[in-house]
Parts: C-alpha cells; sequence; structure tokens
C-alpha cells in the first residue's frame, strides 16, 4: 500500500508542477496584436490595430478534507489546463492496511484473539511472517500443525495470491490515467 501511496502522491506532485508551469507560463503570454493595411481603388486608405487580451486559463483542483483522524483514508486531487482544455478531479483512496489494524484491535479488545489474528494474516507480510515464526495462521478455526496443512492443501487461498491480483489491476489502472494524461497534454 506504501508503493500506492508513493505512487498517487508522485503523480499528484507532477500534475501540481505540471499546473503550476502551464499558469506561470500563460500568465506572462505574450499580448496578441494584429496589423493590417487595407488600399482601396476608390481613394480610401485605412489602416486597423487589434489587440486581444485574455485572461490566463485555470484548472482547480478540488480540496478533498480528511481531517478525521479516524477514517482510513487519503485523499488526492490533482488538475490539468492547456490553452483550449483543463481537466480537474479528486477521489478519496481506502487504507486497507489500517482498516486492517483498527478491525484487529476492536475484535482483539472484545477478547477473540484468534480472529484479531486472523484479520492480520490477510496482509501478506504477516502471513509470512507467522509462517517464519513457526505459528502459521489459523486456518477456518484451526490452529498450529493442524492450520498449516489446511494452508498446505489450500495454497490458492493465501494472501499472496489475492495481493498479486490487486497489484495488476492498480498498475492497470495507474498506466491507463497516466495514458489518458499523455493525449490531453
Amino acid at each position: 500500500m506504501n508503493l500506492l501511496k508513493k505512487t498517487i502522491f508522485k503523480i499528484t506532485l507532477i500534475m501540481f508542477i505540471g499546473m503550476v508551469a502551464l499558469n506561470i507560463s500563460s500568465t506572462y503570454a505574450a499580448v496578441i496584436e494584429t496589423e493590417s493595411t487595407s488600399t482601396s481603388t476608390v481613394t480610401t486608405n485605412g489602416t486597423n490595430k487589434t489587440t486581444v487580451k485574455s485572461p490566463p486559463p485555470s484548472a482547480i483542483s478540488p480540496s478533498i478534507n480528511a481531517s478525521n483522524s479516524d477514517l482510513c483514508t487519503v485523499g488526492v486531487s490533482g488538475a490539468v489546463q492547456t490553452q483550449i482544455l483543463g481537466i480537474s478531479g479528486g477521489k478519496t483512496v481506502r487504507d486497507m492496511n489500517c482498516e486492517r489494524l483498527k478491525l484487529s484491535k476492536t475484535i482483539y479488545d472484545m477478547g477473540m484473539k484468534v480472529a484479531a489474528v486472523s484479520v492480520m494474516c490477510q496482509d501478506v507480510r504477516i502471513f509470512k511472517a507467522m509462517e517464519m515464526a513457526g505459528t502459521p495462521c489459523p486456518f477456518l478455526g484451526e490452529i498450529g500443525t493442524a492450520a498449516q496443512e489446511q494452508w498446505d492443501r489450500e495454497p490458492t487461498l493465501k494472501p499472496e495470491h489475492i495481493e498479486e491480483t490487486k497489484k495488476d489491476d492498480t498498475l492497470k489502472t495507474i498506466g491507463g490515467i497516466l495514458l489518458f494524461l499523455l493525449f490531453f497534454i
């Protein structure tokens, strides 16, 4: 999840720097002046001068407030502006590790220690640490060697298979967003 947070932070930072650079360049953009001279055979001479001043374009990213410390969410927003098109957006991202810790603590405080350990074992790192310590995670109420035998029989239920699928989906989403941004910039 830290990799996802870092990636989202980097994307947001790049978008913010691009937005600032575009606003600065458009603020100091040169004034457009056109001059034309027309001559007519009817003895009419005229000179026209047109000056067009336009305000700098602006795309403002939405502010996402997640100031409540009891929430397991992170706000992400960004904006991109060109001379023609501006786009902005934002959303909140759930921090699954934070939720897992809160759920596990709540269950543990209710006296259900095995269930609390089971919640924590949904994280690949904890699952592997428990195996390395010789205390495998519970499996459908079984603990100890009986649980290890069940995990060996059903390896597809281990959290590492689930995590790999989530990583692939996250990479596809980030790639799609970057491709979208490159297309419009």
